[in-house]
């Protein structure tokens, strides 16, 4: 009787702890695709050659990055800035989990290599676009799917 009555204890207790952890496990969301933003501002009377440059090398860059599978998309959007210290322009990048942004560092330079044609070429040409615009930050953050 009493070799029952753990083995019954035991069986509960187990039972409770699978429980808790099926309720864990039970959120109201799912998780979705990691997104990073940047926030650019151009400078006056710059922004078409800014955009210039998105429409051909930056775009040649994520539609390389897109097609080898490194991102799932990219969007540019412009807005009005209220200040002149706030973005005109965000350039938003999805990502479908953190993991897909381990060894980002040598992905982006083997694509950088393969659009600009070196790392030499591809830093030359920053900082030619640091005279036409600034990089005002970033954040980086995982879309949550509400179920």
């Amino acid at each position: 009787m009493f070799i029952k009555q753990c083995i019954a204890a035991s069986a509960a207790i187990v039972g409770l702890a699978l429980s808790s952890v099926v309720l864990a496990d039970d959120h109201p969301y799912t998780e979705g695709p990691v997104v990073n933003v940047a926030y650019i501002r151009t400078d006056y009377g710059k922004t078409e050659e800014y955009l210039k440059y998105l429409a051909t090398t930056w775009k040649a860059e994520q539609e390389a990055a897109k097609k080898a599978g490194y991102i799932l998309s990219y969007r540019v959007i412009m807005v009005e800035p209220r200040t002149e210290n706030d973005p005109d322009i965000y350039l938003v990048i999805n990502y479908k989990n953190w993991a897909a942004m381990d060894e980002q560092q040598a992905r982006e330079e083997a694509i950088l290599k393969q659009v600009e044609g070196s790392l030499t070429a591809s830093d030359t040409a920053a900082v030619e676009r640091y005279k036409i615009r600034r990089v005002l930050g970033s954040w980086t953050g995982r879309e949550i799917d509400l179920k």
